[in-house]
């Protein structure tokens, strides 16, 4: 299934406008509407004082007369006083208007932010197996700061240039003329329109940039959490290059981004002057019919200058709140993903008593053409051991992934003590199992977090006793911080048994009914694997146990053995009776027995003294 690309092709849409709307006017929080409400108060305070500055400004110059004996100096201050407080009010209502409307704005990015995180979570494994992590992730960091952005700039730069173009619109035709009032408005429009088309065409630079810099983000992710891979094929080289062609594509979208900014910034000043100009023009023919005075041609000037500062920033306030729309619907596209799987209205908590487990003719395709399970079925009784074996590829591993209920199944059914697990909520499923996987993945946290995961919330007592069941305890004890250790990126500073051993640590600790053993020790040496052995078995005590696994010597004591090929139970019993049916597990035992008696011979003739080192590689395996 395909999944939309993080940057939209077309003009971005004020849907995600409609979108946030619920968030700013949140329902059940009377006092978040309240500081909206009192922020937009705020807005037209402060754009209503910035408007009548100028006034204040030309009416001082009117009175300075060209006679000092006649020069009203009382006047003059009280004007030039009234001009300054105008100055401090519209400074101080603008930055009240921030500070009640921050706790709304905040908010609203909390809550997408978060909604979309837990969202992601609930998307099927599907999802996430074809979506890259780095590139997720900007998604939602990208997509918050557009929140940010749009609030920022459309609510107190595009609204308030709107409203002071109205009020100076008003004053000039009231203190001047309709042309010069004519003049403003023209020209605003032709600096809006100009500026507007030169964005739109830059907007596409910034989509490739945001392209690249996804890309090298995901790129140097994918690369750093592989840094083992890369080191043992010696390909740091390889991987520099790929990230420095992104680095490489970002930079020469840049360049294009900031020529055509000076392109932008050209166009908007020669506007702007030839705007001012004619304003000027108009005013001085005016002073010189005698229909206004000098301080009127100031104050038109200071007008204009004044609406240059908004104006001034409109290029790059139309394109962040453009880029910012298309990074919210980017995050809000990702909001909407549907679920591939997902709770019934009617769900249910499961109620489990024994735990029994039925695969019942379960048909399974990750995709159409392709079938992996073919109508198996089998019952894993409650507290009792089946293990499923088999060759890479048979299904194995997707009988724990449909289990878990990551993919629904095609057809059949599947039930824990008579329950279908499609009837039941999946946070109640997911809570009674407990696995321990073969590819143990960690926590970049201390061990204690790493085994107290399994139930949030454990006392340290729990939290130590787990550790002991899992034989994991002593090695735990014997590092520098002990539990307060941390395990590194992936758990990558523990071994593979250690590892494993967490893995166990916190399964018990979660104390499931069911335990899923999906080849826990594949991975491990002989002797690690023996070693762990011994601990799942304590484990799987008394619980009802799947185990899929590919070394058969793991599951020699279960109940009930199910060979799985190709998506079909070929031979199902216990193990002495599969042996001597003499099918395809006695031939599978029968190879890896041999494999088996070919490392240990391996490892006595390397341990003999009397052997030379050349021999003792040359040996068979």
């Amino acid at each position: 299934m395909a999944h939309p690309v993080e940057e939209g092709d077309a003009a971005p849409s004020f849907r995600p406008l409609w979108r946030l709307m619920p968030y700013l006017w949140p329902k059940g929080r009377p006092d978040l509407r309240l500081r909206v409400a009192v922020s937009v108060i705020f807005l037209i305070l402060a754009t209503g004082f910035t408007s009548i500055s100028p006034l204040f400004y030309g009416w001082a110059v009117d009175q300075l007369r060209p006679t000092p004996a006649n020069i009203a100096l009382g006047t003059v201050l009280s004007l030039v006083a009234a001009y300054v407080v105008s100055r401090i009010l519209m400074q101080a209502f603008a930055q009240l208007r921030d500070g009640v409307f921050a706790q709304v704005q905040y908010h609203a990015m909390r809550e997408v932010a978060v909604e979309t995180f837990a969202h992601v979570h609930t998307l099927s494994l599907r999802f996430h197996l074809e979506r890259k992590t780095g590139g997720l992730s900007r998604v939602i960091e990208r997509g918050t700061k557009g929140i940010d952005t749009i609030l920022s700039f459309a609510l107190f730069s595009i609204f308030p240039t709107i409203l002071l173009l109205v009020f100076y619109t008003a004053i000039l035709l009231v203190t001047l003329n309709i042309w010069v009032a004519l003049s403003t408005v023209v020209m605003v429009i032709a600096y809006v329109w100009f500026t507007f088309a030169i964005t739109r065409w830059r907007i596409r630079f910034r989509r490739e940039m945001n392209q690249s810099d996804t890309d090298a983000n995901t790129k140097a992710v994918d690369s750093l959490l592989n840094f083992e891979t890369v080191k043992y094929f010696n390909n740091e080289t390889h991987e520099t290059r790929r990230f420095d062609v992104s680095m490489e594509k970002y930079s020469k979208a840049s360049i294009q981004s900031q020529i055509s900014l000076s392109v932008l910034n050209t166009g908007q000043a020669v506007i702007m002057s030839l705007g001012i100009g004619a304003v000027m023009a108009l005013t001085a023919i005016g002073i010189a019919n005698g229909q206004f005075s000098i301080g009127l041609f100031v104050a038109g000037n200071a007008i204009l200058v004044q609406l240059y500062q908004p104006l001034n920033l409109l290029g790059t306030v139309y394109r962040e709140i453009t880029q910012g729309l298309v990074d919210m619907e980017a995050m809000f596209r990702l909001l909407n993903q549907p679920r591939e799987v997902k709770d019934k209205p009617d769900a249910k908590p499961l109620q489990v008593a024994g735990g029994e487990i039925r695969f019942e003719n379960v048909v399974f395709a990750y995709d159409p053409e392709r079938t992996v399970l073919k109508g198996i079925s089998f019952t894993v009784p409650a507290g009792k051991t089946v293990a499923v074996v088999g060759p890479s590829g048979a299904g194995k591993s997707t009988i724990s992934r449909i289990l878990y209920r990551f993919y629904d199944i095609k057809s059949g059914r599947v039930t824990i003590d008579g329950q279908d697990i499609r009837d039941v909520t999946q946070a109640s499923l997911r809570a009674v199992i407990g696995i321990v996987p073969q590819d143990t993945v960690l926590f970049n946290d201390t061990v204690r977090y790493n085994i107290a995961y399994g139930r949030i919330g454990a006392n340290e007592a729990e939290i130590k006793d787990a550790a002991r069941l899992a034989q994991i305890d002593k090695f735990i004890v014997d590092l520098p911080l002990g539990y307060e250790s941390m395990v590194g990126e992936r758990g990558l500073k523990l071994s593979g048994g250690e590892k494993q051993r967490v893995a166990i640590a916190r399964t018990i600790l979660k104390n499931p009914p069911i335990l899923l053993l999906d080849e826990a020790t594949s991975a491990l040496d002989t002797g690690t694997e023996r070693e762990i052995q011994g601990a799942l078995s304590e484990v799987s005590q008394g619980r009802t146990t799947l185990v899929i696994a590919h070394r058969l010597s793991t599951v020699i004591d279960a109940d009930e053995i199910l060979v799985l090929d190709r998506g079909e139970i070929i031979e199902r019993g216990r193990h002495s009776q599969l042996l001597e049916l003499g099918g395809h597990y006695a031939a599978m035992w029968n190879k890896q027995r041999e494999a088996a008696a070919a490392r240990e011979k391996l490892k006595e003739v390397e341990n003999d003294p009397d052997v030379e080192p050349g021999v003792a590689k040359a040996a068979p395996v």
